[in-house]
């Protein structure tokens, strides 16, 4: 009896990679409400934010929109975005690299049908017309693949919570869809492979596939927000309460991680999961919440202390400090 309620949300995260005790965690940063476009045109009243129509962006402009506004807080760092293989195209490369510079790099997963070339040759000698961009062409990813099985090394890289042993090959090539020189790395399984992508040449092949496979986090993220914050069970019927809802639920995971960061031990898994012996973002919550209803946590947050303005947001930015 509820038509207008928005079962779905649409959402385009960005969030920090960090290794927290020993296993790499996702901190969101900052997020944007895909709102389709034929719902703006539509002029749905539970899609105005707030009280206005919105203006429609696709998923890669909302991407690019998100990263400019948080690599402001990162000056002078290098910046490595990693998604899947559906951001990581020209249409996120180029216009990031327009925004903030050379300094950005992006590291993705190709699709099997890409093609790769080899790298330019350089002119010794002066000769009529412009100068090539790209080199003979490889061959697709699949075709490489089967020439590259057989010569694929065995390297040592921390993946999923542990150290594994990982045969994959590696070379330098040309990527038309970004336009740009690239490293790839094929990581052969028993039956199956994966070829990833980085426009970082000086990234080794166990830095590409471990910050690949840490890529996951986001989505594992996504659970932790909808299941153990409680996202999932919220009622929120217009664009506007949709996003007030996130923006809590995203700042309570990042939170809970940055405590992660400061216990002096690594907290044990309370629920036995085979293969998995780090800890799960339910244990911190767990922590957190047996410590919220100790005896002596009024000392530490005062009720009836008044406290300075903004003194939370100034709190919050030491813990990350």
């Amino acid at each position: 009896n509820q038509s207008k309620y928005p079962w779905a949300q649409n959402v385009v995260l960005a969030g920090v990679l960090k290794l927290v005790k020993g296993r790499w965690a996702c901190l969101p940063l900052a997020f944007r409400f895909y709102l389709p476009q034929k719902a703006i045109k539509a002029q749905s009243e539970n899609m105005k934010v707030p009280g206005k129509d919105p203006l429609f962006q696709t998923k890669l402009e909302q991407a690019v929109d998100i990263l400019s506004q948080v690599s402001h807080h990162f000056a002078g760092a290098a910046i490595t975005v990693v998604c899947d293989s559906w951001f990581g195209n020209d249409g996120l490369f180029t216009p990031l690299r327009k925004h903030l510079g050379d300094s950005v790099q992006l590291l993705s997963r190709l699709r099997s049908n890409t093609a790769l070339y080899m790298m330019p040759h350089i002119r010794t000698f002066k000769k009529q017309g412009r100068p090539e961009k790209y080199g003979q062409r490889l061959g697709s990813c699949a075709e490489l693949a089967a020439r590259f099985i057989s010569k694929a090394s065995t390297h040592r890289v921390f993946l999923y919570g542990k150290y594994r042993e990982v045969h994959a090959f590696s070379m330098a090539a040309m990527l038309k869809n970004i336009k740009s020189p690239v490293r790839v790395v094929w990581v052969f399984r028993k039956t199956q492979w994966v070829a990833l992508f980085s426009t970082d040449m000086e990234l080794s092949v166990e830095q590409i596939i471990e910050y690949y496979g840490a890529r996951w986090k986001i989505e594992s993220g996504f659970k932790e927000i909808k299941q153990d914050i409680g996202s999932s069970k919220t009622q929120t019927r217009n664009a506007h309460a949709v996003i007030n809802h996130l923006n809590f639920s995203l700042m309570a995971t990042s939170i809970v991680w940055i405590y992660g960061t400061r216990l002096e031990n690594t907290p044990e898994r309370r629920h036995y999961v085979k293969g998995r012996n780090t800890f799960a973002f339910s244990d911190l919550r767990h922590i957190i919440a047996k410590a919220a209803l100790a005896d002596d946590f009024n000392a530490v947050c005062n009720k009836n202390q008044k406290l300075s303005r903004k003194s939370f947001v100034d709190a919050l930015l030491r813990m990350v400090a």
